[in-house]
């Protein structure tokens, strides 16, 4: 059964909670602690695999660019599938993003992450 309620962030799985403080800190090695070994990350269509892979991304993601980031919105899909909704807002081109960060869980870490835009 699909539940879509917005959750606050202390409801959301230990690693989606953990992973999403240090990513948003900018600590890539804390973030990187909470991906299995074969991991993989997709932002914007570009995918990552493994841990060699998942580390370069976070360790780099958005490096360029000066933000801020806020969660908006969070839900469980099932067991294993939880989706945050954050807003950036920075020195990127257009300034402001809504993206849906969607995890898909294995043994208590993070197996898969999509990285997308919120639909408007």
């Amino acid at each position: 059964m699909t539940q879509h309620t917005d959750l606050p962030s202390d409801l959301l799985p230990p690693a989606v909670r953990q992973f999403l403080g240090a990513h948003i800190v900018r600590d890539a090695d804390t973030a990187s602690s909470f991906l299995a070994e074969d991991a993989v990350i997709v932002d914007q269509d570009e995918t990552f695999r493994g841990r060699e892979e998942t580390d370069a991304f976070l360790r780099d993601a958005g490096s360029e660019f000066e933000y801020t980031t806020e969660q908006i919105g969070a839900h469980r899909v099932d067991d294993t599938h939880w989706v945050v909704t954050v807003r950036l807002e920075g020195t990127f081109p257009r300034g402001v993003a809504e993206l849906d960060y969607r995890f898909a869980l294995r043994d208590d870490l993070i197996a898969e992450l999509v990285i997308a835009n919120h639909p408007a």
